[in-house]
């Protein structure tokens, strides 16, 4: 078990990273909230070592991603909230709006890859590695989440 100094230095760090993530995945703050709570009770509970800061940073994406998808096929989850709810939710510091929400539209799949290549700055062999997904994979959604975005936000088609 970790100790508490311990605990609170990982929710210095990650906890921005955490919420977004379920903020992605969940559109809810109250589930954002307790997949927050569980994740970092996991962490305090995890008695193996990590690598490395990115290999403890991989790890709690992961772990995030995992609890927010078990959220989403729980069957308790009888209610659904809209993107219109987060539509309206102040965009982060030194964030376009229009760009945020136009990211939150994107499909599941395709908001992953964008989180994790733009906001936290992994490559697309790190994000299949984190993701479970072959890395031709990821480019390919990268890809086609730029071109709908491209589309959504009205900007010029490259070439």
């Amino acid at each position: 078990m970790r100790s508490e100094r311990e605990t609170n230095e990982a929710i210095e760090r990650y906890g921005d990273t955490v919420r977004r993530l379920c903020m992605l995945h969940l559109k809810n703050e109250a589930d954002t909230q307790d997949i927050f709570q569980t994740v970092f009770l996991k962490y305090l509970l995890h008695t193996a070592d990590f690598e490395s800061r990115e290999h403890e940073k991989a790890w709690f994406i992961r772990v995030t991603i995992n609890a927010c998808r078990d959220v989403l096929k729980s069957v308790f989850r009888r209610r659904t909230v809209s993107l219109e709810e987060v539509r309206d939710l102040p965009a982060p510091e030194g964030e376009s709006g229009e760009v945020l929400r136009a990211v939150l539209s994107l499909p599941p799949k395709y908001r992953e890859v964008v989180y994790l290549h733009y906001y936290e700055g992994y490559t697309a062999p790190e994000i299949g590695d984190i993701l479970g997904r072959n890395v031709n994979t990821v480019y390919t959604d990268l890809t086609r989440a730029r071109e709908k975005l491209r589309t959504m936000l009205g900007g010029e088609a490259d070439g």
